[in-house]
């Protein structure tokens, strides 16, 4: 099952590669912020995005983030293996 997981921006890698990283469930990964990072949109260091295969979906505010992140743990495996894969993806 794929899902989109809340995660917090911590840095902006590469703007120009449209690269930032991102911390879901005490794991930091590079993710692409192209869908949701442009002229009039920015995302920075501390805001909150769906992720979805390594892509920042869409931003979200924090009530937003806690709230799916809930409903996602009490979804139990299907989030844990999403967790898992999260943990051994990697963009560069």
């Amino acid at each position: 099952m794929c899902l989109g997981i809340p995660g917090r921006i911590v840095e902006i890698l590469d703007e120009d590669l449209m690269l930032a990283k991102a911390e879901v469930g005490g794991v930091r990964r590079n993710i692409n912020i192209g869908l949701v990072h442009y002229a009039d949109e920015r995302v920075e260091a501390g805001d909150w995005v769906l992720i979805h295969v390594g892509f920042a979906m869409s931003k979200l505010n924090e009530a937003e983030a806690h709230s799916t992140l809930q409903a996602l743990e009490e979804i139990g495996e299907a989030y844990e293996q999403e967790l898992e894969e999260l943990r051994t993806s990697q963009i560069e």
